[in-house]
């Protein structure tokens, strides 16, 4: 695991720009604590920091082949270099390290852009073919490992985080006020937008090919939902080879020259994911997890059972509601607004794992995968209502019931109906997409400056959502809600938030349920293997009941949310109100104070629970003081461009 970064300038790269790559890695120090690395030619400049986790004494990078010809860098692991490491050898390639990353400059002399194909692993990789003056930008296809980059037509940048990419000199800091939009719909900006309108993410399964004609991106991997197979195998059949699978892949996790560990919580994915640890590993297993003080937050006590019943070597911490103030610190490694409040007892989690560990398998990627959460459910039921009514009674009729429906957050919530009734009036795609965004999609009409709101036009945050609604081939509803939120939700939100909340701490985490061979096999799998009536997951429910029996295998799906509500009527009260003052706050640029004294005060005496929307404006601000305190002329932006090589080591 590891942080890169790397300066492209075609037509050649002035004197200050050769060490351009490490001073730009330099600031992914965090990712990569072990060791640095530089690779500089007249156009090329790539730089490194490393977090040793195979070959500790070699793997030093950039890595070339045998002539140097192409040098890469590369964050991330492939899992199956030793069998690829072994193909090569037989082709005639001389390999001189253990390191996974060797094989990839030899893979591209075999196999061009292929090479990717025969990757199993997460990756973000940058690879610079000096030859032919090329430059390739690649993302693994579910998109764990970032990738950022710039192209302004005469220079390409790239790295790990965008802070990389904003180290180098030049580099515009106008904000996109399309992503503002965005992150007040979501949470996140999506890709391939970011913050920034001059930097971009690249998408996952995607790849850049960077020549001096310009850059072409191109999708190399798609998730293969395909319309419904006959002749299936049966639930048997089904279940061995899922099991199998996932088996497979936690071993070939648990590669590693360093001690390897897991995140535990109450749900049944970390659950699986011990307990395949526990078959494959010769050692005793680390398993780890936070609590609350706060009982119906806290966890702890049903990973107890799971340690206990595995036999594990069980560390817990406890979250107190002073933590929250990591939101601060956080901001520093997100680079971007981020209002996923689960990324504070996530940090906590892996700061107490990386005192332990230097790798950690979680349990990610099986709610969107497997259909974890309950709104799918929630979903088919209003399609399926949907189907039954007219358009005309779900437009005008109830859609007007919906809008003059109450927002009653008091009431049980069977008769919270306001967003069901307003669901019933859109698509399929868009009911999703309302579902998943913070307050139904209505906070950028609620909160942005009437003069920015209006120079939007006609962007719409939930265009992309319903093109990739309509790109899957499976005639199934629940695999399209399945892949929409794999291509949106999953990388920009829950990857995002555990590979900047670990990576600050310098621990590698690894997702063994998201290896692509298990996300294949279950895009092909029959709906009712994911979700059976009220409950998701059914396959890997049933992996567990083999495993751990069926009181862990029965547990419902619960959220690794943060008690917000209560710490901002709390402990968290005067840093709110002190952090969202409408006199000091940054943001106002963007964001109307007056509705935000409404949110204050609805959520102080109880009317409203505001609590997510609030850690999204306090999450926004404690971002622009990061970073709109520093123009795109910033001195510290250039200072190390313009020192000798010396000075900028130092």
């Amino acid at each position: 695991m590891c942080g890169i970064a790397g300066m492209i300038r075609f037509a050649g790269l002035a004197p200050r720009e050769r060490r351009g790559g490490a001073i730009m890695a330099d600031t992914l120090a965090h990712r990569g604590p072990d060791d640095t690395g530089l690779y500089t030619d007249g156009v090329a400049s790539l730089g490194h920091r490393r977090l040793s986790i195979i070959d500790l004494s070699g793997g030093h990078q950039p890595v070339s082949n045998e002539d140097g010809s192409v040098h890469v860098v590369f964050n991330g692991e492939i899992y199956n270099f030793p069998a690829l490491a072994d193909e090569l050898r037989r082709r005639g390639h001389t390999l001189r390290s253990r390191c996974d990353t060797e094989v990839i400059v030899h893979l591209y002399e075999e196999y061009g852009e292929s090479f990717v194909d025969r990757l199993n692993g997460m990756f973000a990789i940058g690879l610079w073919d000096a030859r032919q003056r090329r430059l390739l930008l690649v993302r693994d296809r579910l998109g764990i490992k970032p990738l950022y980059w710039h192209d302004d037509g005469r220079r390409v940048l790239f790295g790990s985080e965008l802070k990389a990419v904003l180290a180098a000199p030049d580099v515009p800091r106008r904000l996109d006020p399309r992503a503002i939009c965005d992150y007040l719909t979501f949470g996140h900006v999506p890709a391939p937008r970011t913050i920034f309108e001059s930097i971009r993410k690249l998408e996952p399964g995607h790849m850049a090919i960077c020549t001096a004609a310009g850059t072409r991106v191109r999708q190399w991997w798609d998730i293969p939902f395909e319309p419904e197979i006959r002749n299936e195998p049966s639930a048997d059949r089904w279940l061995d080879e899922f099991a199998d699978l996932l088996e497979d892949a936690v071993r070939m996790c648990l590669v590693a020259d360093v001690p390897v560990g897991a995140f535990l919580s109450g749900g049944v994915d970390s659950a699986a994911v011990a307990a395949a640890m526990c078959r494959r590993s010769r050692d005793r297993v680390f398993t780890h997890t936070v609590g609350f003080d706060e009982r119906f937050h806290d966890e702890r006590s049903p990973a107890r059972v799971v340690a206990d019943r595995l036999g594990t070597d069980h560390h817990e911490v406890l979250v107190r509601p002073d933590a929250a103030r990591a939101a601060v610190e956080l901001s520093r490694f997100f680079d971007e607004p981020f209002a996923d409040s689960s990324a504070v007892p996530t940090f906590y989690l892996s700061s107490v794992t990386r005192e332990r560990v230097t790798v950690a398998l979680a349990g990610d990627g099986g709610d969107e995968m497997l259909a974890g959460y309950r709104r799918y459910r929630f979903d088919l039921a209003e399609a399926a209502v949907r189907d039954r009514c007219p358009a005309w009674l779900r437009h005008h009729v109830l859609a007007t019931a919906g809008n003059l429906y109450p927002k009653a957050d008091w009431l049980p919530r069977p008769l919270r109906a306001k967003r069901t009734l307003q669901n019933l009036a859109h698509d399929d795609a868009t009911a999703h997409l309302r579902s998943i965004a913070l307050a139904a999609g209505t906070l950028p009409g609620l909160l942005l400056r009437p003069d920015l709101l209006a120079g939007l036009g006609d962007h719409d945050p939930f265009s992309r959502g319903r093109e990739l609604h309509a790109r899957c081939a499976s005639r199934s509803r629940l695999n399209k809600l399945l892949y929409l939120d794999m291509k949106t939700l999953l990388p920009d939100d829950m990857l995002t938030k555990v590979d900047r909340a670990s990576m600050a701490v310098g621990l590698e985490v690894r997702v063994p349920l998201l290896d692509y061979r298990l996300v294949e096999l279950c895009a092909r799998m029959p709906a009712d293997l994911k979700l059976a009536g009220a409950q998701g997951k059914v396959i890997l429910r049933r992996a567990v009941r083999r495993w751990l029996g069926d009181d862990v295998a029965g547990r419902p799906k619960k959220g690794f949310d943060v008690p917000l509500d209560d710490w901002f009527r709390g402990p968290l009260r005067d840093l709110l109100h002190d952090t969202l003052d409408a006199g000091r706050v940054l943001c106002r640029d963007w964001i109307d104070p007056r509705p935000i004294g409404r949110l204050l005060r609805d959520h102080r005496l109880g009317l409203r629970q505001n609590g997510a929307i609030l850690w999204a404006l306090l999450s926004l601000e404690l971002w622009a003081r990061r970073y709109m305190r520093r123009s795109a002329d910033d001195p510290s932006a250039h200072n190390a461009f313009e020192q000798s090589p010396a000075e900028a080591i130092a």
